[in-house]
């Protein structure tokens, strides 16, 4: 009953949203986010806010939803990347030191749901420009240049992430690549490790909150689905997708979802 619960939440209570009418049309977007996003190493989280901000659900019940749909995907990532000895540990500490604590902080901070969107999708087209337009760097940064960058954006990344319900890979990923970090795959391996240890920080910041809640009869649908999808794309990138496809479809579907948020929220 519980399940049959979650169908109808989209059924009766979205009547102004045609395209989500259908569950399953929900799980297939979902799904279908988790394929992409887990292909280019991230988690889908931004995708799965511009989805549920389509529906009825609460804005806190958003951010949470997604939050946790981002730590599964990102888990599994993270473990591939992991066996390819893809991860840098060396240079990913460093950072997320920095970002983990903010994250908590940024989850634990109350937004108003149209200025999180309207900011969302300014800050993912500008850093779907930088991705696309940045060019593929095979001779990362030596430890001196690296630590500084790292003590920087690590804490300004890791605080919006918290705040707007996301891992902050599709912030971290764009300067990353802009100042030379590391190689694409590494890039996208590091993105993965700090997607999950955000996440997973921003979720405890926004537990704190009096107004925490989580939908588990339809959240727990949604996880399988993800679950499902980022296995799918975690077998596609080891096994089409080169370097430069991975930082131009990892572009792509920021853009995508940055237009998607701000026509709904200034235009519509």
């Amino acid at each position: 009953m519980g399940i049959l619960n979650s169908f109808c939440f989209f059924e009766t209570t979205n009547t102004k949203n045609p395209m989500l009418e259908n569950f399953y049309l929900l799980l297939f977007l979902f799904f279908t986010i988790a394929v992409l996003y887990s292909s280019v190493g991230f988690g889908g989280g931004s995708g799965y806010l511009a989805i549920l901000a389509l529906t009825s659900m609460a804005f806190t019940e958003i951010r949470t939803t997604a939050l946790l749909c981002n730590i599964l995907v990102v888990s599994g990532n993270s473990y591939m990347f992991q066996k390819q000895k893809a991860i840098v540990w060396k240079k990913i500490i460093p950072l997320v030191l920095f970002s983990i604590p903010f994250s908590f902080l940024g989850g634990k901070l109350k937004i108003s749901q149209s200025f999180f969107f309207i900011l969302l999708g300014f800050t993912l087209l500008f850093a779907a420009v930088s991705m696309f337009i940045s060019k593929i760097n095979n001779k990362p940064l030596k430890f001196k240049e690296y630590k500084i960058i790292n003590a920087g954006f690590g804490s300004v990344i890791g605080f919006i992430s918290g705040m707007v319900g996301i891992g902050g890979g599709v912030f971290l990923a764009p300067v990353l690549h802009l100042t030379n970090w590391n190689t694409p795959k590494k890039i996208a391996a590091t993105a993965s490790v700090f997607i999950l240890l955000n996440s997973i920080a921003g979720l405890i910041g926004q537990s704190t909150n009096s107004d925490f809640t989580i939908n588990w009869q339809l959240t727990s649908v949604l996880l399988v689905t993800v679950f499902i999808g980022s296995q799918i794309g975690n077998r596609l990138r080891n096994n089409y997708f080169s370097p430069v496809l991975l930082k131009k479809a990892t572009a792509l579907l920021i853009a995508f979802v940055g237009i998607r948020i701000l026509w709904k929220y200034l235009f519509l």
